[in-house]
Order: structure tokens, then sequence, then C-alpha cells
């Protein structure tokens, strides 16, 4: 079964087509990966699913299923500097008017699971950027959502901190529906059970690739390694034909 299904979608950026004729399902309760290079339009697409740029589609429709609640995370943490981290955490139930102690204390079992239990009471402006993207796991993760739209969220961090957040996602978001978008082939190795390639303009999608084995991978066998060179030598290809 489809968490989101795409039909013959035309997007568009600053008059430029990203995506015409595009079609694309989402299957429920796996990890699914769009692989692209900069500026092929992935962050629109996935913004788009998450309803945040309705103005950019011009024909087609981003259908859900009636029972998905969709959560976004983007590559930018958007924490507010000022706030402590529990409540940042809390922040969609506090613009809701919902902020109990029952949320209090979900969000502090979260924090707990993020590894970020001895920081709760800090305000996010003193938090390294490894510590504010567990944070923003940790609010995505309150949300209750059955589908996460997944933007980039760990290119921005340094080699060690990113695979640790990427081994820790895969852990709290199993069983769930989660659409990664990323121009990095090993971060799609590691968590994926498909990979699609983008390319070209407006952007195509390649052939599925599925991965049988259980993520988080490690990349030392070969098959691994020959695969990020297929997925590196597609992501060029792209590049050439655009």
């Amino acid at each position: 079964m489809s968490a989101v299904e795409i039909r013959d979608l035309r997007l568009s950026y600053n008059q430029q087509p990203l995506f015409a004729g595009f079609n694309f399902v989402l299957p429920k309760g796996k990890w699914t990966t769009l692989l692209g290079a900069s500026g092929i339009g992935k962050s629109t697409l996935v913004r788009a699913i998450a309803g945040l740029e309705n103005h950019a589609i011009t024909e087609g429709e981003i259908v859900l299923s009636p029972t998905q609640q969709i959560s976004y995370m983007a590559q930018q943490d958007a924490l507010y500097p000022w706030l402590s981290v529990l409540d940042n955490v809390q922040l969609h139930l506090h613009l809701q008017g919902k902020k109990n102690k029952q949320s209090e204390e979900k969000a502090k079992a979260l924090l707990t699971a993020v590894k970020m239990a001895n920081h709760w009471h800090k305000p996010c402006y003193q938090l390294s950027g490894g510590q504010r993207q567990r944070v923003a796991l940790a609010r995505t993760l309150m949300q209750d959502a059955n589908t996460i739209l997944m933007d980039e969220p760990f290119s921005a961090l340094d080699a060690v901190t990113r695979i640790q957040l990427q081994d820790l996602a895969c852990d709290l978001l199993k069983h769930k529906t989660v659409l990664l978008i990323t121009h990095d082939p090993q971060e799609a190795i590691r968590l994926s059970d498909t990979i699609y390639v983008l390319k070209n303009q407006p952007a195509r999608l390649s052939e599925p690739i599925e991965l049988s084995s259980a993520p988080p991978r490690q990349l030392g066998q070969q098959d691994l390694w020959l695969l990020q060179e297929q997925l590196l030598a597609q992501l060029i290809e792209g590049q050439h034909e655009n």
C-alpha cells in the first residue's frame, strides 16, 4: 500500500520546470530515498509533498493516503534559539495550546532516546550542530506522524556525527514510512530499502534499486562499494545530460 502518490506532476521553481509528467509512489512502512545532485529539485519536491510548495504545482496532484500524517525534517533545524530544548520539542503542541505535563514527560523521554536528556533545560543557542539535529529529530518524533519527510537532515554535520545520527534515526523511525532526500550515495545505501536516482531536467526517476539487508548498513561489503560506484556514475551521467 502507498502512503503518497504523485500523479502527472508538473512542478516549477522561478518558472523553470523541475518535474513534468512526474509519477511516484511512496510505499508504507519503508525507507525510500530520492538521490540526486544539488539543484535538481529534490527539496522543492519534498516540500511540495509536505504542502509547503503548493504554488509551484502547475499540473497533476499529490495524493496522501487518508491515514497519513506527515512530519517534515529539513537540513536546517529551525529551532528557536531562545527557547529551551524541552520547549522546542513541544513547540507544535504549544502553538496548538496543548502543551501539558504529559507532553513534557513524552518530550523528556524522546530527548533521552536521542541522547539529549542532560540538556533539556538549555536554550538551543548553546548547542552544537549535532546536538541541534538530535533535538530536531526528537521534535519530529513528538508529532507522532506515520510518514516522515527528511530533506538532507544530516548533510551539514561532520562525518562521525552524521553516522551517529543516521543510526539513531534508523532505530527510532523503524516501522515508519520515510522519504529521505539526499545527494550522498553512502547515506542512501546505509539507510534505504529502495533508492531512486533523480536525473535530467525536468527530472526523471531511475529504475528502483532494492536493498535486501537490514539498515543501517556498514559499507565494507564489496557489493555495497560497487553499488556506491554505480550510483555515483548515474549522478555524474545525469549532470552531463542536463
